[in-house]
């Protein structure tokens, strides 16, 4: 939930795009197929993180749970 998680995974995204196009540019299929992996990982992290922080908001706009 907190803002470093999300950086952490965007960056991890960042990433994936760049070994992605690295692999791309150089015929590695090795290195674009691990950076579309590290892409879906960040993407997936990143959803996780939207579902927590719309379950605290849905907790704070309920009152149920901490």
């Amino acid at each position: 939930m907190g803002i470093l998680d999300k950086l952490k995974n965007k960056a991890q995204q960042a990433k994936g795009q760049g070994k992605e196009e690295a692999g791309r540019r150089s015929g590695d299929s090795r290195l674009e197929a691990e950076g579309r992996k590290d892409q879906a990982a960040g993407g997936t992290k990143q959803v996780g993180e939207k579902a927590k922080d719309a379950a605290q908001e849905a907790r704070k706009t309920f009152g149920t749970g901490s």
